[in-house]
């Protein structure tokens, strides 16, 4: 009160920015090898955006046009090269969770913990609390970015091959589904989370490593088995004569009998078990997800990993907490 009185400027708290600066310069290193991975990245999926998916698109076209009465040629490496390409983006992405888990859960925590530098800063004035906050907050927005970034220009390069390409994946193919969608910013928050958590318990970089990359693992296959009941699926039924109706991410399918009962597709191996188990049998059903569900699909997937990342995250204070005693909240104030 005495300095705003007298005029005198008051100090800002010397804590908050240098704690910032000094985990941008201590992990400086992860810090350029995501600015170039995210260089990387980006160049190869405009590249698929335009001309790779041009090329390609053009080959097939060349290709279909082909009568097969006559010799013809199309440019089948752009076809080749426009998938291979595609793969390699695709395939980064899905990893991108696993990567970011076993990096925060070795470099982030472990390795601070386990050389007794964690230790140091907080006897320096850094609350155990305001050192781990920093710890989440400052990579977490460098992660969300980079990833949004790159999951949105993933989604536009799949768009320039959807209905061009004839070997284009599907919107529900596993691999596609999580790196062109907010899915895939979450499950990063998430793995970064679960790496913390895990350097957190474990105190040392190996283990926590491989814990961190696990639990993202698992949890990501988690995700991929309750993705079709996340949303609810469309129904459509057709004779025995008709395919089944409708494409997408298949839920269910079955068999409806003259009853009218729904039933599991009967299994047979000769003809005339097929021919017995189909004779009380008059059409299909199908339960999917059409490509009008992506969307929702992606939101709800979403939101569970999102709640899951949430958890890891105050599991991380609950862990600090038990094992450095009730943290600091608040700075004591000088006369």
């Amino acid at each position: 009160m005495t300095a705003v009185l007298t005029g005198t400027p008051v100090p800002r708290a010397a804590g908050k920015p240098r704690l910032t600066r000094w985990v941008l310069r201590l992990h400086r290193p992860a810090l350029y090898a995501w600015a170039g991975l995210l260089v990387a990245l980006t160049a190869l999926l405009l590249g698929l955006r335009g001309p790779l998916a041009d090329a390609a698109a053009e080959g097939w076209r060349q290709y279909n046009s082909c009568t097969g009465t006559a010799r013809c040629s199309y440019d089948q490496d752009a076809i080749v090269r426009y998938k291979d390409y595609y793969n390699y983006a695709t395939v980064a992405l899905n990893a991108l969770p696993m990567l970011v888990a076993g990096w925060a859960g070795a470099a982030l925590v472990g390795r601070e913990l386990e050389s007794g530098t964690a230790l140091l800063a907080w006897t320096q004035g850094t609350s155990p609390a305001r050192w781990l906050a920093v710890r989440l907050a400052v990579p977490a927005i460098a992660v969300a970015a980079g990833a949004a970034l790159l999951s949105w220009l993933h989604h536009l390069a799949w768009s320039a091959g959807r209905g061009r390409i004839d070997t284009a994946k599907d919107w529900y193919d596993r691999f596609t589904f999580y790196a062109g969608g907010p899915t895939a910013v979450v499950l990063a928050l998430a793995g970064l989370a679960a790496g913390v958590l895990a350097g957190l318990v474990l105190r040392r970089t190996l283990p926590a490593l491989l814990v961190g990359m696990t639990v993202t693992a698992a949890l990501r296959g988690v995700t991929e088995i309750a993705l079709p009941h996340l949303w609810p699926a469309v129904t459509r039924v057709s004779t025995t004569d008709q395919l089944p109706l409708g494409a997408g991410l298949g839920v269910d399918e079955g068999v409806i009998t003259r009853s009218g009962a729904r039933t599991p597709v009967p299994a047979c191996h000769t003809e005339a078990q097929c021919r017995a188990a189909y004779a009380d049998i008059t059409g299909r059903w199908s339960t999917y997800h059409p490509y009008s569900h992506h969307w929702p699909l992606q939101l709800t997937t979403s939101a569970l990993v999102l709640a899951v990342a949430a958890l890891l995250t105050l599991g991380s204070f609950l862990a600090l907490r038990h094992s450095t005693g009730a943290p600091r909240t608040t700075e004591k104030a000088t006369a």
